[in-house]
């Protein structure tokens, strides 16, 4: 992952962070490929365990990456 992309994607993680701390949880990248479109996060705190953490990571965490940076195709959850 280049420092270029890891910077782009950590800025916008950080303007969704205040909604996952809110609930007590957070999220930490993990890696990030631009040549296949992959983001990686690991939830932490409240997020890590939480039955909804696959709805926030698709419906809300990887829409708005989406929106914001074309090349992303999908965002997965690591453990």
């Amino acid at each position: 992952m280049s420092d270029a992309t890891t910077a782009e994607v950590q800025t916008l993680i950080d303007e969704i962070r205040p909604y996952l701390q809110g609930d007590g949880g957070d999220c930490e990248l993990i890696d990030c490929d631009r040549e296949d479109g992959t983001i990686q996060l690991r939830f932490v705190g409240a997020c890590g365990g939480c039955p909804s953490s696959t709805a926030t990571l698709k419906m809300g965490i990887e829409n708005f990456l989406r929106e914001k940076l074309p090349w992303v195709k999908e965002v997965v959850q690591v453990f």
